[in-house]
């Protein structure tokens, strides 16, 4: 059975949907990281962080530098306040607990600020580039990270992506920002044997660390019942691969690694019922698709569609809970 710490993943990440009027934005917890995407429009998509403050944002469509924009959104301990940006239209936030604006963390070669949350295992951490191969960043989880993202915000670099899964060499990494493949060839963005539970590792590219560049992390390590960063193997129907997490899912990003296939987005609130629709995409500006793709399940999620960039051949996925299979004091979830 898969016993957790945390008993109300709520707490720590969660989906919110609203139509833009200028009303406050209710999420439960302090959203540190709010990644939130126009459902209805093309475009409206972006990422704010605790550390650089809540009028800046960086597209994960783009490979564009930060975009300074002030009245952006005002967050609290309890949510945010969308700005007059934020028209009529339908959007969706994702919203992840760190630990305020962070402090200075030394434990690597380049000096970092960490916002950091060791129960859910998820930091934000930003850092000056160096372009020394081997360089190491103090990312404050107290775990190794399953999954790291890294984007220049002075610079326009791609984004960079480390996934335990599939990055098993220094050169070996995805975009978020593009449908490429596993990239396993080119300049080193990791220093893959430097990561620990206090540390991850770089190379010199420019998307990851190059000298006269600041960059922002996201780096996330598994909790069991919490979180759960693996891959899978499709099977090409619509009786699609089952997926084990040891929770209901509350969202599912996943892409195809062996081939040229968007990234996809889908939470527990678009729609609130089997089978899961309400597909977004990191990588482009389009608006919301509709298509069945998964069931969130008690215990995991289903694939339910043949779609190459759903159940094809190799997938790597991130996934966080609604509700753990079973909490610490023996308590079962029930399927949606």
């Amino acid at each position: 059975m898969a016993y957790t710490n945390i008993n109300k993943p709520n707490e720590y990440f969660n989906t919110v949907t609203w139509t833009g009027n200028g009303s406050k934005i209710t999420t439960g917890l302090r959203p540190d990281l709010i990644w939130y995407k126009a459902r209805d429009v093309i475009g409206y998509a972006g990422v704010v962080n605790a550390i650089r403050g809540d009028d800046y944002y960086v597209q994960t469509y783009t490979s564009d530098a930060e975009t300074n924009y002030s009245g952006l959104l005002v967050s609290d301990s309890t949510g945010f306040t969308p700005g007059s940006v934020f028209t009529t239209n339908s959007y969706v936030a994702w919203n992840w607990l760190a630990n305020g604006a962070g402090s200075s963390n030394t434990d690597g070669s380049i000096t970092s600020t960490v916002s950091a949350n060791t129960t859910s295992g998820f930091s934000i951490v930003t850092y000056s580039g160096n372009s020394t191969a081997g360089a190491t960043i103090g990312h404050g989880l107290n775990s190794v990270p399953s999954m790291v993202i890294v984007k220049s915000i002075t610079n326009a670099e791609s984004w960079s992506v480390y996934h335990k899964s599939v990055t098993t060499a220094n050169n070996y990494y995805l975009y978020l920002n593009s449908t490429g493949a596993l990239v396993t060839s080119g300049g080193d963005r990791w220093s893959v044997g430097s990561n620990s539970s206090t540390l991850f590792g770089l190379g010199n590219d420019g998307t990851t660390n190059q000298s006269g560049q600041t960059y922002v992390a996201y780096c996330f390590a598994e909790k069991k019942g919490f979180s759960k960063f693996g891959s899978y193997v499709g099977n090409g129907n619509a009786d699609g691969t089952f997926v084990y997490t040891g929770f209901k899912p509350a969202m599912v990003i996943y892409k195809r690694s062996d081939g040229i296939e968007g990234w996809m987005i889908q939470d527990n609130r678009r729609p609130e019922y089997n089978p899961i629709g309400g597909n977004l995409f990191p990588n482009n500006a389009n608006a919301e698709s509709t298509d069945a793709r998964f069931d969130f399940l008690s215990n995991g999620f289903k694939a339910r569609s043949g779609n190459q960039n759903t159940n094809a051949s190799t997938h790597i996925y991130m996934a966080f809970a609604e509700q753990p299979l079973v909490s610490s004091s023996g308590v079962p979830c029930t399927a949606r």
